[in-house]
Protein backbone atom coordinates (compact mmCIF):
# COMPACT_ATOMS: atom_id res chain seq x y z
CA UNK A 1 0.00 0.00 0.00
CA UNK A 2 1.39 3.35 -1.01
CA UNK A 3 1.44 6.13 1.50
CA UNK A 4 -0.84 8.18 -0.74
CA UNK A 5 -3.47 5.42 -0.95
CA UNK A 6 -3.27 4.84 2.79
CA UNK A 7 -3.67 8.55 3.51
CA UNK A 8 -6.62 8.96 1.12
CA UNK A 9 -8.35 5.91 2.53
CA UNK A 10 -7.98 7.15 6.09
CA UNK A 11 -9.15 10.66 5.20
CA UNK A 12 -12.21 9.26 3.40
CA UNK A 13 -13.21 7.00 6.30
CA UNK A 14 -12.72 9.79 8.83
CA UNK A 15 -14.78 12.17 6.67
CA UNK A 16 -17.65 9.68 6.40
CA UNK A 17 -17.59 9.07 10.16
CA UNK A 18 -17.81 12.82 10.81
CA UNK A 19 -20.63 13.40 8.29
CA UNK A 20 -22.92 10.46 9.03
CA UNK A 21 -24.30 9.04 12.25
CA UNK A 22 -23.38 5.60 13.51
CA UNK A 23 -26.59 3.99 12.23
CA UNK A 24 -25.68 5.24 8.70
CA UNK A 25 -21.96 4.52 8.63
CA UNK A 26 -20.08 1.90 10.64
CA UNK A 27 -16.35 1.47 10.19
CA UNK A 28 -14.93 -2.05 10.43
CA UNK A 29 -12.58 -2.63 13.34
CA UNK A 30 -10.24 -5.18 11.78
CA UNK A 31 -9.94 -3.96 8.17
CA UNK A 32 -10.15 -0.89 5.97
CA UNK A 33 -13.87 -1.16 5.33
CA UNK A 34 -17.29 -0.86 6.85
CA UNK A 35 -21.04 -0.79 6.32
CA UNK A 36 -23.13 2.03 4.86
CA UNK A 37 -26.94 2.15 5.26
CA UNK A 38 -28.67 4.38 2.73
CA UNK A 39 -32.26 5.53 3.34
CA UNK A 40 -33.95 6.74 0.17
CA UNK A 41 -35.56 10.15 -0.06
CA UNK A 42 -39.26 9.37 -0.62
CA UNK A 43 -41.80 11.88 -1.97
CA UNK A 44 -44.71 12.96 0.30
CA UNK A 45 -47.60 10.49 0.80
CA UNK A 46 -45.62 7.57 -0.57
CA UNK A 47 -47.90 4.52 -0.46
CA UNK A 48 -47.38 0.80 0.06
CA UNK A 49 -50.06 -1.22 -1.75
CA UNK A 50 -50.67 -4.69 -0.27
CA UNK A 51 -52.53 -7.19 -2.45
CA UNK A 52 -55.29 -9.33 -0.98
CA UNK A 53 -54.58 -12.94 -0.08
CA UNK A 54 -56.98 -15.23 -1.94
CA UNK A 55 -56.00 -18.21 0.20
CA UNK A 56 -57.27 -16.38 3.28
CA UNK A 57 -60.29 -14.92 1.45
CA UNK A 58 -58.86 -11.41 1.79
CA UNK A 59 -59.26 -9.88 -1.66
CA UNK A 60 -59.49 -6.22 -0.65
CA UNK A 61 -56.15 -4.40 -1.02
CA UNK A 62 -54.71 -2.41 1.87
CA UNK A 63 -52.72 0.81 1.55
CA UNK A 64 -50.14 2.21 3.98
CA UNK A 65 -48.60 5.67 3.73
CA UNK A 66 -44.91 5.54 4.64
CA UNK A 67 -42.18 8.13 4.91
CA UNK A 68 -39.23 5.72 5.04
CA UNK A 69 -38.30 2.39 3.46
CA UNK A 70 -35.69 -0.04 4.86
CA UNK A 71 -32.22 1.04 3.69
CA UNK A 72 -29.97 -0.26 1.00
CA UNK A 73 -26.93 -1.72 2.78
CA UNK A 74 -23.50 -1.36 1.18
CA UNK A 75 -20.81 -3.51 2.81
CA UNK A 76 -17.36 -2.56 1.48
CA UNK A 77 -13.70 -3.33 1.91
CA UNK A 78 -10.92 -1.11 0.57
CA UNK A 79 -8.11 -2.98 -1.21
CA UNK A 80 -4.51 -1.81 -0.57
CA UNK A 81 -4.25 -0.08 -3.95
CA UNK A 82 -7.53 1.87 -3.59
CA UNK A 83 -8.11 4.49 -4.95
CA UNK A 84 -5.12 4.63 -7.26
CA UNK A 85 -5.86 1.35 -9.06
CA UNK A 86 -8.63 -0.86 -7.68
CA UNK A 87 -12.25 -0.12 -6.79
CA UNK A 88 -13.71 -1.01 -3.39
CA UNK A 89 -14.94 -4.57 -3.00
CA UNK A 90 -18.58 -4.52 -1.95
CA UNK A 91 -21.97 -6.23 -1.68
CA UNK A 92 -25.33 -4.41 -2.03
CA UNK A 93 -28.35 -5.79 -0.20
CA UNK A 94 -31.94 -4.71 0.32
CA UNK A 95 -35.15 -6.22 1.70
CA UNK A 96 -37.56 -4.90 -0.92
CA UNK A 97 -35.77 -5.00 -4.30
CA UNK A 98 -35.19 -7.84 -6.79
CA UNK A 99 -31.70 -9.14 -7.33
CA UNK A 100 -32.08 -7.89 -10.91
CA UNK A 101 -32.77 -4.38 -9.62
CA UNK A 102 -29.83 -4.58 -7.22
CA UNK A 103 -27.64 -5.85 -10.08
CA UNK A 104 -28.62 -2.78 -12.11
CA UNK A 105 -27.54 -0.58 -9.20
CA UNK A 106 -24.24 -2.45 -8.94
CA UNK A 107 -23.62 -1.70 -12.62
CA UNK A 108 -24.29 1.99 -11.93
CA UNK A 109 -21.82 1.97 -9.03
CA UNK A 110 -19.17 0.39 -11.26
CA UNK A 111 -19.77 3.07 -13.88
CA UNK A 112 -19.40 5.84 -11.29
CA UNK A 113 -16.07 4.33 -10.27
CA UNK A 114 -14.83 4.30 -13.84
CA UNK A 115 -15.99 7.87 -14.42
CA UNK A 116 -14.40 9.04 -11.16
CA UNK A 117 -10.83 8.87 -12.40
CA UNK A 118 -9.10 6.87 -9.63
CA UNK A 119 -10.43 9.10 -6.85
CA UNK A 120 -12.20 8.16 -3.64
CA UNK A 121 -15.75 7.14 -4.50
CA UNK A 122 -17.66 6.07 -1.37
CA UNK A 123 -19.34 9.44 -0.83
CA UNK A 124 -20.41 9.58 -4.51
CA UNK A 125 -21.86 6.07 -4.23
CA UNK A 126 -23.85 7.05 -1.13
CA UNK A 127 -25.26 10.17 -2.78
CA UNK A 128 -26.21 8.24 -5.91
CA UNK A 129 -28.01 5.47 -4.00
CA UNK A 130 -29.80 7.95 -1.77
CA UNK A 131 -30.98 10.39 -4.43
CA UNK A 132 -31.25 8.44 -7.69
CA UNK A 133 -32.26 4.84 -6.88
CA UNK A 134 -35.99 5.44 -7.37
CA UNK A 135 -35.52 7.32 -10.64
CA UNK A 136 -33.00 4.85 -12.08
CA UNK A 137 -35.29 1.89 -11.31
CA UNK A 138 -38.36 3.97 -12.31
CA UNK A 139 -40.17 3.20 -9.07
CA UNK A 140 -43.11 5.39 -8.11
CA UNK A 141 -45.87 5.35 -5.54
CA UNK A 142 -47.75 3.15 -4.86
CA UNK A 143 -45.37 0.25 -4.32
CA UNK A 144 -47.15 -3.06 -4.57
CA UNK A 145 -46.19 -6.02 -2.40
CA UNK A 146 -46.75 -9.25 -4.30
CA UNK A 147 -45.37 -12.76 -4.42
CA UNK A 148 -42.78 -13.66 -6.99
CA UNK A 149 -44.56 -15.46 -9.82
CA UNK A 150 -41.92 -18.19 -9.92
CA UNK A 151 -42.15 -18.66 -6.19
CA UNK A 152 -38.46 -18.04 -5.53
CA UNK A 153 -39.00 -15.04 -3.30
CA UNK A 154 -41.29 -12.15 -2.56
CA UNK A 155 -40.87 -8.69 -3.94
CA UNK A 156 -42.12 -5.15 -4.18
CA UNK A 157 -42.60 -3.35 -7.45
CA UNK A 158 -44.16 -0.15 -8.76
CA UNK A 159 -47.89 -0.17 -9.42
CA UNK A 160 -47.88 2.73 -11.89
CA UNK A 161 -44.69 2.61 -13.93
CA UNK A 162 -43.85 -1.06 -14.02
CA UNK A 163 -40.91 -0.84 -16.35
CA UNK A 164 -38.17 -1.96 -13.98
CA UNK A 165 -40.47 -3.08 -11.20
CA UNK A 166 -42.75 -5.62 -12.90
CA UNK A 167 -42.03 -9.29 -13.27
CA UNK A 168 -41.75 -9.08 -17.09
CA UNK A 169 -39.43 -6.13 -17.01
CA UNK A 170 -37.35 -7.83 -14.32
CA UNK A 171 -36.59 -10.53 -16.87
CA UNK A 172 -35.51 -7.77 -19.27
CA UNK A 173 -33.26 -6.42 -16.52
CA UNK A 174 -31.67 -9.85 -16.22
CA UNK A 175 -30.88 -9.77 -19.92
CA UNK A 176 -29.49 -6.23 -19.80
CA UNK A 177 -27.77 -6.65 -16.42
CA UNK A 178 -26.93 -10.29 -15.60
CA UNK A 179 -27.46 -11.18 -11.96
CA UNK A 180 -24.52 -9.84 -10.00
CA UNK A 181 -23.10 -12.00 -7.18
CA UNK A 182 -22.65 -8.81 -5.21
CA UNK A 183 -26.45 -8.18 -5.29
CA UNK A 184 -28.19 -9.80 -2.29
CA UNK A 185 -31.96 -9.86 -1.81
CA UNK A 186 -32.20 -9.89 1.98
CA UNK A 187 -35.75 -11.18 2.45
CA UNK A 188 -37.37 -14.11 4.24
CA UNK A 189 -41.09 -14.03 3.37
CA UNK A 190 -43.94 -11.86 2.13
CA UNK A 191 -45.17 -11.29 5.67
CA UNK A 192 -41.73 -10.29 6.95
CA UNK A 193 -41.31 -7.68 4.19
CA UNK A 194 -44.46 -5.80 5.16
CA UNK A 195 -43.73 -6.03 8.88
CA UNK A 196 -40.16 -4.81 8.48
CA UNK A 197 -41.21 -1.92 6.23
CA UNK A 198 -43.84 -0.69 8.70
CA UNK A 199 -41.60 -1.18 11.75
CA UNK A 200 -38.72 0.66 10.11
CA UNK A 201 -40.99 3.49 8.98
CA UNK A 202 -42.36 3.91 12.51
CA UNK A 203 -38.91 3.90 14.12
CA UNK A 204 -37.57 6.45 11.65
CA UNK A 205 -40.58 8.70 12.07
CA UNK A 206 -40.11 8.57 15.84
CA UNK A 207 -36.43 9.41 15.39
CA UNK A 208 -37.31 12.43 13.23
CA UNK A 209 -40.00 13.48 15.73
CA UNK A 210 -37.57 13.29 18.68
CA UNK A 211 -35.18 15.79 17.07
CA UNK A 212 -37.81 18.47 16.31
CA UNK A 213 -38.99 21.29 18.59
CA UNK A 214 -42.69 21.46 19.53
CA UNK A 215 -44.91 23.81 21.53
CA UNK A 216 -47.14 22.14 24.12
CA UNK A 217 -50.71 23.48 23.98
CA UNK A 218 -51.20 22.84 27.71
CA UNK A 219 -48.18 24.49 29.38
CA UNK A 220 -47.27 26.57 26.26
CA UNK A 221 -43.57 25.74 26.59
CA UNK A 222 -41.31 24.57 23.76
CA UNK A 223 -39.70 21.15 24.12
CA UNK A 224 -37.91 18.63 21.97
CA UNK A 225 -39.94 15.79 20.55
CA UNK A 226 -38.15 13.28 22.76
CA UNK A 227 -39.89 14.97 25.72
CA UNK A 228 -43.25 15.06 23.94
CA UNK A 229 -45.93 12.65 22.71
CA UNK A 230 -48.46 12.87 19.91
CA UNK A 231 -51.84 11.19 19.45
CA UNK A 232 -51.80 8.71 16.57
CA UNK A 233 -55.00 9.85 14.83
CA UNK A 234 -54.91 13.65 15.10
CA UNK A 235 -51.10 14.18 15.47
CA UNK A 236 -51.63 16.82 18.19
CA UNK A 237 -48.46 17.15 20.28
CA UNK A 238 -48.16 17.70 24.05
CA UNK A 239 -45.27 17.41 26.44
CA UNK A 240 -45.04 14.18 28.41
CA UNK A 241 -45.20 15.95 31.78
CA UNK A 242 -48.61 17.49 31.02
CA UNK A 243 -50.01 14.28 29.54
CA UNK A 244 -48.74 12.25 32.52
CA UNK A 245 -50.61 14.48 34.97
CA UNK A 246 -53.73 14.48 32.77
CA UNK A 247 -53.72 10.67 32.42
CA UNK A 248 -53.22 10.11 36.16
CA UNK A 249 -56.16 12.37 37.08
CA UNK A 250 -58.47 10.55 34.67
CA UNK A 251 -57.34 7.11 35.86
CA UNK A 252 -57.76 8.02 39.54
CA UNK A 253 -61.32 9.17 38.74
CA UNK A 254 -62.00 5.94 36.86
CA UNK A 255 -62.41 7.66 33.47
CA UNK A 256 -60.25 5.19 31.56
CA UNK A 257 -62.44 5.48 28.47
CA UNK A 258 -61.88 9.26 28.37
CA UNK A 259 -58.13 9.56 27.78
CA UNK A 260 -58.83 11.74 24.78
CA UNK A 261 -56.61 14.33 23.18
CA UNK A 262 -56.83 17.52 25.31
CA UNK A 263 -57.58 19.55 22.17
CA UNK A 264 -61.23 20.77 22.34
CA UNK A 265 -63.65 18.62 20.34
CA UNK A 266 -60.86 16.20 19.35
CA UNK A 267 -61.87 12.54 19.65
CA UNK A 268 -58.43 10.92 19.33
CA UNK A 269 -57.74 8.45 22.14
CA UNK A 270 -54.39 7.52 23.68
CA UNK A 271 -53.27 3.95 23.07
CA UNK A 272 -52.53 1.64 26.03
CA UNK A 273 -48.86 1.66 25.00
CA UNK A 274 -48.76 5.47 25.31
CA UNK A 275 -50.43 5.35 28.72
CA UNK A 276 -47.99 2.68 29.91
CA UNK A 277 -45.03 4.79 28.79
CA UNK A 278 -46.09 7.79 30.91
CA UNK A 279 -47.73 6.60 34.14
CA UNK A 280 -46.33 4.54 37.01
CA UNK A 281 -46.70 0.75 37.03
CA UNK A 282 -49.33 0.73 39.78
CA UNK A 283 -51.36 3.42 38.02
CA UNK A 284 -51.20 1.54 34.72
CA UNK A 285 -52.37 -1.65 36.45
CA UNK A 286 -55.45 0.24 37.65
CA UNK A 287 -55.99 1.64 34.15
CA UNK A 288 -55.66 -1.80 32.58
CA UNK A 289 -58.10 -3.35 35.08
CA UNK A 290 -60.73 -0.62 34.70
CA UNK A 291 -60.40 -0.61 30.90
CA UNK A 292 -61.01 -4.36 30.78
CA UNK A 293 -63.94 -4.08 33.17
CA UNK A 294 -65.57 -1.23 31.23
CA UNK A 295 -65.09 -3.12 27.98
CA UNK A 296 -66.70 -6.25 29.42
CA UNK A 297 -69.59 -4.19 30.81
CA UNK A 298 -70.43 -3.08 27.28
CA UNK A 299 -70.68 -6.67 26.07
CA UNK A 300 -74.22 -8.05 26.34
CA UNK A 301 -73.05 -11.67 26.57
CA UNK A 302 -70.62 -11.07 29.45
CA UNK A 303 -71.70 -11.00 33.13
CA UNK A 304 -69.98 -11.47 36.48
CA UNK A 305 -70.43 -14.30 38.94
CA UNK A 306 -72.91 -13.01 41.58
CA UNK A 307 -71.05 -14.67 44.47
CA UNK A 308 -69.20 -11.92 46.34
CA UNK A 309 -66.20 -14.19 47.03
CA UNK A 310 -65.75 -14.93 43.33
CA UNK A 311 -66.90 -12.23 40.82
CA UNK A 312 -65.30 -14.09 37.89
CA UNK A 313 -66.15 -13.15 34.29
CA UNK A 314 -68.82 -15.41 32.77
CA UNK A 315 -69.59 -15.59 29.04
CA UNK A 316 -73.21 -16.50 28.26
CA UNK A 317 -74.26 -18.71 25.40
CA UNK A 318 -76.32 -16.87 22.73
CA UNK A 319 -79.99 -16.68 23.78
CA UNK A 320 -79.32 -18.40 27.12
CA UNK A 321 -79.89 -16.83 30.54
CA UNK A 322 -77.99 -19.50 32.46
CA UNK A 323 -74.42 -18.69 33.43
CA UNK A 324 -71.89 -21.15 34.83
CA UNK A 325 -68.95 -19.55 36.62
CA UNK A 326 -65.62 -20.98 35.38
CA UNK A 327 -64.08 -20.30 38.79
CA UNK A 328 -66.49 -21.60 41.42
CA UNK A 329 -68.81 -23.55 39.03
CA UNK A 330 -71.89 -21.74 40.40
CA UNK A 331 -74.86 -21.98 38.00
CA UNK A 332 -77.03 -18.87 38.14
CA UNK A 333 -79.69 -16.92 36.28
CA UNK A 334 -78.20 -13.91 34.48
CA UNK A 335 -81.43 -11.90 35.01
CA UNK A 336 -81.97 -12.20 38.76
CA UNK A 337 -78.44 -13.42 39.68
CA UNK A 338 -79.87 -16.15 41.87
CA UNK A 339 -79.43 -19.92 41.54
CA UNK A 340 -80.56 -21.09 38.12
CA UNK A 341 -84.30 -21.88 38.19
CA UNK A 342 -84.93 -23.12 34.66
CA UNK A 343 -88.18 -21.87 33.10
CA UNK A 344 -89.62 -20.71 36.43
CA UNK A 345 -90.01 -16.92 36.79
CA UNK A 346 -87.19 -15.02 38.46
CA UNK A 347 -87.43 -14.38 42.19
CA UNK A 348 -86.76 -10.80 43.10
CA UNK A 349 -84.32 -9.68 45.75
CA UNK A 350 -85.58 -7.22 48.34
CA UNK A 351 -83.15 -4.49 47.27
CA UNK A 352 -84.46 -4.66 43.69
CA UNK A 353 -88.15 -4.32 44.54
CA UNK A 354 -88.14 -0.52 44.72
CA UNK A 355 -86.18 -0.18 41.46
CA UNK A 356 -88.43 -2.67 39.68
CA UNK A 357 -91.63 -1.05 40.93
CA UNK A 358 -90.53 2.40 39.74
CA UNK A 359 -89.46 0.98 36.39
CA UNK A 360 -92.73 -0.91 35.97
CA UNK A 361 -94.96 2.02 36.94
CA UNK A 362 -93.10 4.59 34.83
CA UNK A 363 -92.56 2.59 31.65
CA UNK A 364 -94.87 2.32 28.64
CA UNK A 365 -96.98 -0.69 27.72
CA UNK A 366 -94.22 -2.38 25.72
CA UNK A 367 -91.84 -1.96 28.66
CA UNK A 368 -94.37 -3.44 31.05
CA UNK A 369 -94.90 -6.40 28.74
CA UNK A 370 -91.13 -6.99 28.60
CA UNK A 371 -90.82 -6.91 32.40
CA UNK A 372 -93.80 -9.24 32.78
CA UNK A 373 -92.29 -11.61 30.23
CA UNK A 374 -88.97 -11.57 32.06
CA UNK A 375 -90.18 -11.97 35.64
CA UNK A 376 -93.76 -13.24 35.20
CA UNK A 377 -96.89 -11.08 35.54
CA UNK A 378 -98.03 -12.54 38.87
CA UNK A 379 -94.56 -12.32 40.34
CA UNK A 380 -94.07 -8.70 39.38
CA UNK A 381 -97.54 -7.66 40.60
CA UNK A 382 -96.98 -9.47 43.88
CA UNK A 383 -93.58 -7.82 44.20
CA UNK A 384 -95.09 -4.37 43.67
CA UNK A 385 -97.81 -5.07 46.24
CA UNK A 386 -95.30 -6.40 48.77
CA UNK A 387 -93.05 -3.40 48.31
CA UNK A 388 -95.95 -1.00 48.75
CA UNK A 389 -96.93 -2.89 51.90
CA UNK A 390 -93.38 -2.76 53.20
CA UNK A 391 -93.17 0.98 52.56
CA UNK A 392 -96.48 1.56 54.32
CA UNK A 393 -95.34 -0.49 57.33
CA UNK A 394 -92.04 1.37 57.41
CA UNK A 395 -93.81 4.75 57.48
CA UNK A 396 -96.73 3.89 59.78
CA UNK A 397 -95.59 1.14 62.15
CA UNK A 398 -92.74 0.05 64.41
CA UNK A 399 -91.61 -3.46 65.37
CA UNK A 400 -92.30 -4.86 68.82
CA UNK A 401 -88.97 -5.10 70.68
CA UNK A 402 -89.92 -8.58 71.91
CA UNK A 403 -91.49 -10.45 68.97
CA UNK A 404 -90.92 -8.08 66.04
CA UNK A 405 -94.60 -7.74 65.13
CA UNK A 406 -95.33 -4.52 63.27
CA UNK A 407 -97.44 -2.25 65.49
CA UNK A 408 -99.35 0.82 64.32
CA UNK A 409 -100.03 3.60 66.82
CA UNK A 410 -103.62 4.59 66.15
CA UNK A 411 -104.28 6.77 69.19
CA UNK A 412 -103.36 7.31 72.84
CA UNK A 413 -100.11 7.96 74.64
CA UNK A 414 -96.61 6.65 73.95
CA UNK A 415 -97.01 3.58 76.17
CA UNK A 416 -97.75 0.79 73.71
CA UNK A 417 -98.98 -2.77 74.10
CA UNK A 418 -98.15 -5.41 71.49
CA UNK A 419 -101.29 -7.10 70.19
CA UNK A 420 -99.35 -10.31 69.61
CA UNK A 421 -97.21 -10.96 72.70
CA UNK A 422 -98.83 -8.28 74.99
CA UNK A 423 -95.44 -6.73 75.73
CA UNK A 424 -95.51 -3.10 76.91
CA UNK A 425 -92.97 -0.84 75.15
CA UNK A 426 -92.22 2.83 74.55
CA UNK A 427 -93.28 4.13 71.13
CA UNK A 428 -90.48 6.69 71.10
CA UNK A 429 -87.40 4.57 71.92
CA UNK A 430 -88.90 1.04 71.55
CA UNK A 431 -87.70 0.18 75.03
CA UNK A 432 -89.61 -2.72 76.75
CA UNK A 433 -91.63 -1.46 79.76
CA UNK A 434 -92.33 -3.08 83.10
CA UNK A 435 -95.76 -4.70 83.36
CA UNK A 436 -96.00 -3.62 87.03
CA UNK A 437 -95.25 0.06 86.45
CA UNK A 438 -95.08 0.79 82.68
CA UNK A 439 -95.41 4.54 83.23
CA UNK A 440 -92.27 4.69 85.38
CA UNK A 441 -90.24 4.95 82.17
CA UNK A 442 -91.80 8.36 81.52
CA UNK A 443 -91.58 9.63 85.14
CA UNK A 444 -87.96 8.62 85.75
CA UNK A 445 -85.72 11.67 85.38
CA UNK A 446 -82.86 9.48 84.13
CA UNK A 447 -84.96 8.05 81.31
CA UNK A 448 -84.44 9.42 77.75
CA UNK A 449 -88.24 9.74 77.48
CA UNK A 450 -88.76 11.59 80.78
CA UNK A 451 -92.04 13.62 80.70
CA UNK A 452 -92.67 12.57 77.07
CA UNK A 453 -95.63 10.25 77.67
CA UNK A 454 -97.84 12.50 75.55
CA UNK A 455 -95.13 13.80 73.21
CA UNK A 456 -96.51 14.29 69.69
CA UNK A 457 -100.17 14.02 70.78
CA UNK A 458 -102.73 16.76 70.10
CA UNK A 459 -105.51 16.70 72.71
CA UNK A 460 -109.02 17.24 71.39
CA UNK A 461 -110.63 17.65 74.79
CA UNK A 462 -109.47 18.76 78.18
CA UNK A 463 -110.91 15.68 79.89
CA UNK A 464 -108.49 13.25 78.19
CA UNK A 465 -107.31 10.78 80.79
CA UNK A 466 -104.73 8.08 80.95
CA UNK A 467 -106.08 4.63 80.34
CA UNK A 468 -104.64 1.33 79.16
CA UNK A 469 -107.35 1.18 76.51
CA UNK A 470 -106.15 4.42 74.97
CA UNK A 471 -102.56 3.38 74.39
CA UNK A 472 -102.91 -0.02 72.79
CA UNK A 473 -101.55 -0.42 69.30
CA UNK A 474 -102.94 -2.43 66.42
CA UNK A 475 -101.21 -4.81 64.07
Amino acid sequence: MSSRDKEEQEDELLALASIYEEDEFKRAESAQGGEISICLELPPNFTIFVCGDEKQNKKEPIEYIVSFLPPLVLNFELPPDYPSCSAPKYTLSCKWLFRAQLSALCACLDRIWKDNGSCVVLFSWMQFLKEETLSVLRIESPLEIQRNIKGKSDCIFSNKKREFGSQDKTENLKEEFPLDLRAIQDVESWASILREILDFDQSQQQKAFNSKLFSCNVCFSEKLGIDCMYFKECKHVYCKACLKEYFEIQIRDGNVQCLNCPEPKCTSIATPAQVKELVEEEMFARYDRLLLQSTLDLMADVVYCPRTICKSVVVLEPGNTMGVCPGCRYAFCALCEMAYHGISPCRLKAEKLSELRDEYLNTDESGKMLLEKTYGRRVIQKAVEELCSQEWLYKNSKPCPRCGTNIQKAYGCNKMSCTSCKQYFCWLCLCPLSRINPYGHFSDSSSPCFNELFQGIEFEAEDDVLSDEDDDGIV
